[in-house]
């Protein structure tokens, strides 16, 4: 018997099932992925498998000769909602680019976004990421993965005693995702950076509550200490 349940993102692995469905429907239109551009698609369309055959449509017909598609592609072409905006930022400041995470949070908060919300969704959770990843990887002797999948199947082959402080999700599973993205980027910044960091996104969040300070201003100066040169 086989169950054709709707995807459910909120499932621990979720985006595994999804990126080999996105990848099998892709191959029958002839089409290839870079790897980053695969997650970056994956994490879009959220596992709506509806979303995920427009977008190939829309992607097969803008790449026309040429069949593989770049992040720079899926940036273009597939739609960013909130929580592709929140993404994207946090993409944005684990691979070192200030010019556009600055962009997305000015994105963010002319959405409508709350200053506290980006900083508590987007900013903190990244910095602690690469500071979580970076410490695994240099306390256990884990390579720099290829994949964030990868460093899953590193962290599952862990003691369960070195896995405790980690993050998890609402049904208590690691985020073993978002770890494996810091854990590609963990080598831009210095343990020393991502601990000024979150320093940084405290001094902030203090700063959102009790002052009139800018709050664009606030959150550019989390970026900037952190990204900057």
């Amino acid at each position: 018997m086989q169950i054709f349940d709707r995807l459910d993102s909120t499932r621990n692995g979720w985006e595994i099932e999804v990126t080999e469905i996105t990848r099998n429907r892709a191959h029958k239109r002839k089409l290839q992925f870079e790897d980053d551009a695969l997650d970056l698609f994956v994490l879009l369309t959220g596992g709506d498998t509806r979303q995920i055959d427009n977008e190939l449509e829309k992607i097969d017909i803008f790449l026309q000769k040429e069949r593989t598609a770049t992040v720079d592609v899926v940036r273009e072409l597939v739609p960013l909602s909130r929580a592709g905006v929140i993404f994207e930022l946090g993409n944005a400041m684990a691979a070192h680019d200030l010019k556009r995470a600055l962009t997305l949070v000015r994105r963010l908060l002319d959405q409508g976004e709350s200053a506290i919300g980006i900083l508590l969704a987007a900013i903190l959770p990244t910095i602690r990421n690469l500071l979580l990843a970076k410490d695994l990887m240099e306390r256990h002797r884990i390579p720099r993965p290829h994949a964030p999948f990868h460093f899953i199947s590193a962290l599952n082959r862990l003691p369960a005693s070195a896995a405790e402080h980690l993050p998890r999700k609402k049904d208590g599973t690691i985020s073993g995702y978002a770890l494996g993205i810091a854990a590609q980027n963990a080598h831009r910044f210095s343990t020393e950076q991502l601990i000024a960091g979150m320093r940084a996104c405290l001094e902030a969040n203090v700063k959102l509550v009790t002052t009139q300070l800018d709050h664009e201003l606030i959150l550019t100066e989390i970026v900037v200490r952190l990204l900057g040169k």
